[in-house]
């Protein structure tokens, strides 16, 4: 890829006033973030997903500020032009107005992010207007939110139903009018999300899992690898099997020691003869 100058706001907007869909995937570390960056995708969401995809949590409720920043100026150092999101972690927001501008500060600050995500509906709106109030771009995230995962019910299909779809349609806009400039839509049905896709004005509309018709879409990368051992979610198409291809490396690896096949000797180093000769006579010595 030739090099590409900084993505910021304004092309994000001309890429939706010009009807062209927004790439955003999710990422950890910097050397996945290289390969995003030389991929050309656009926006970087260093989500905390992070817990379960990384860390091994069964849920995304674990992971600490300290873990998101790390993990995002890692990316930041791998993807230099990206727009990068922060993902705001459980309970980095939710106690008050100020803890979420304080925190939010910190992803702008100490891993220079683009521009900070948290999930919630009307009740966060509050939150959001701080921040984008503080200068820091905000997107606003509904349907299913894996923070309130157990007040959900679980990891499924949030809108299915007129009322919850209605609600949906009403956070979205409490959202907009909060300052969010965009908002993703987590499995939420195609045409609940084509509705909110329409009647945006002042933020787009990315999608993940919510069908085709928002300004872009979001993939969670160790979905779209096959790099998620537990399962494997509807919404997420396999664009190359890397888990298996790493599996059958690691299998190999672990044959060929055990059978002595691995190292040869164009794997490891060697001493010139007459230094090996010296050296033995040093310890005779």
């Amino acid at each position: 890829m030739s090099e590409r100058k900084k993505i910021n706001l304004p092309h994000l907007f001309k890429k939706v006033a010009d009807t062209e869909p927004i790439t955003w995937l999710t990422c950890y570390d910097y050397p996945t973030a290289y390969l995003q960056e030389q991929a050309g995708v656009e926006m970087i969401l260093v989500g905390d997903s992070l817990g379960m995809t990384m860390l091994g949590y069964e849920t995304t409720l674990p992971v600490t500020m300290e873990d998101m920043i790390r993990h995002t100026q890692a990316v930041r150092r791998g993807a230099p032009t990206a727009f990068l999101v922060g993902d705001m972690p459980y309970m980095s927001y939710q106690p008050s107005v100020e803890t979420a501008i304080r925190n939010a500060g910190r992803f702008m600050a100490e891993a220079a992010c683009d521009a900070v995500k948290l999930e919630g509906g009307r009740e966060m709106a509050d939150r959001i207007h701080g921040i984008v109030s503080s200068g820091i771009p905000t997107i606003g995230h509904l349907g299913l939110t894996p923070q309130s995962v157990s007040a959900l019910g679980g990891y499924r299909v949030q809108g299915k139903g007129a009322l919850q779809a209605k609600k949906i349609i009403e956070d979205a806009k409490a959202l907009e009018e909060a300052g969010a400039f965009a908002i993703l839509l987590e499995m939420v049905p195609d045409r609940v999300c084509k509705l909110i896709t329409e009647k945006a004005k002042n933020c787009f509309i990315m999608s993940l899992g919510s069908g085709p018709h928002a300004h872009g879409q979001l993939l969670i990368y160790h979905d779209m690898f096959g790099l998620y051992p537990r399962f494997k979610p509807r919404m997420a198409k396999v664009f190359g099997d890397a888990g298996r291809v790493i599996l059958e490396g690691l299998l190999g690896y672990v044959s060929e020691v055990t059978q002595r096949q691995f190292p040869q000797p164009e794997n490891w180093f060697g001493i010139p003869d007459r230094e090996y000769e010296e050296l033995l006579q040093l310890l005779e010595d």
